[in-house]
């Protein structure tokens, strides 16, 4: 998969923090060596906003950091300038959407714990609209419209020469839970059911008959970066959404979906259920 502009940003961070804890200088040492603040300094190690590609060439110099990894830093920071798919549509993002799509375009692999509805990158269009009218209630049909047709272009991404792979983990609530009515649900379940057969894509059911489990708090996705010290943990909340990165919230909700994985049925008993449900309507 090629690497995208938030990935290279959230790398180049991670490598200036290295080579500077490897000198043995603080924030304020290193940045005043190559005449930036303190606060700019520690936001490029933050993988935050955007970076000056001559600071980053003079920060190396100053680390003793060899011509090439120098010359890959630089441009790591040339690249992170580059912008996303999203960014060029007519109708702007909301911004609890925004890092999510910049993340999700960059991934190698997501796995998701549903309980509430079918998680977006699986869903059909109606389902998705249904989803929207009951969550948004203030917002206008084209609005909707709007939310709906990003919903299903970032879909694409599942159908790219390299897409990453999405494993789902999804509550039995969920196959059960009547969203736009019948024919809607039929026609989910059985998308659903359709595109676990895909090789990149991995669907379980949590059934009921499981009990409590280990994330009984709600719906999380892990997106899985190039490495692991890139992944990201996001959390659904009203409104919007809550990332999670440090090492320790990361392992939590790994060894979360480990757990899940072992509680859920295996493929084929998922299948076997998503289609009674199905057949039930």
């Amino acid at each position: 998969m090629a690497v995208g502009p938030t990935t290279r940003r959230r790398q180049l961070g991670a490598d200036l923090r290295r080579l500077r804890d490897a000198r043995g200088l603080t924030l304020e040492e290193a940045g005043a060596r190559v005449g930036i603040s303190k606060a700019t300094l520690s936001r490029y190690e933050t993988k935050e906003g955007t970076v000056k590609w001559p600071a980053v060439d003079a920060l190396c110099r100053e680390y003793g950091a060899s011509d090439q990894e120098r010359e890959s830093l630089v441009e790591l920071a040339k690249g992170a300038r580059i912008q996303g798919w999203w960014r060029s549509l007519a109708d702007p993002i909301p911004e609890s959407m925004n890092l999510m799509l910049t993340l999700e375009d960059e991934v190698v692999g997501e796995d998701h714990y549903a309980c509430m509805y079918v998680p977006g990158l699986l869903q059909t269009r109606l389902y998705a609209e249904a989803v929207h009218r009951a969550s948004e209630m203030r917002c206008t049909d084209q609005e909707i419209n709007h939310m709906v047709d990003i919903r299903m272009k970032r879909q694409e991404l599942l159908a790219r020469d390299e897409p990453p792979h999405l494993w789902a983990v999804i509550d039995e609530a969920v196959i059960r839970r009547m969203v736009g009515g019948r024919s809607v649900m039929r026609e989910q379940l059985q998308h659903l059911a359709a595109v676990s057969g895909q090789p990149n894509i991995t669907v379980q059911i949590l059934p009921f008959a499981a009990g409590a489990h280990a994330a009984a708090v709600g719906s999380f996705v892990i997106l899985g970066g190039a490495t692991p010290e890139l992944d990201v943990v996001y959390v659904d909340i009203i409104g919007g959404g809550l990332f999670m990165e440090k090492p320790q919230e990361l392992e939590r909700y790994k060894l979360a979906f480990e757990y899940l994985r072992a509680q859920a049925l295996d493929l084929q008993s998922s299948a076997t259920l998503l289609n009674r449900v199905r057949e039930e309507l």
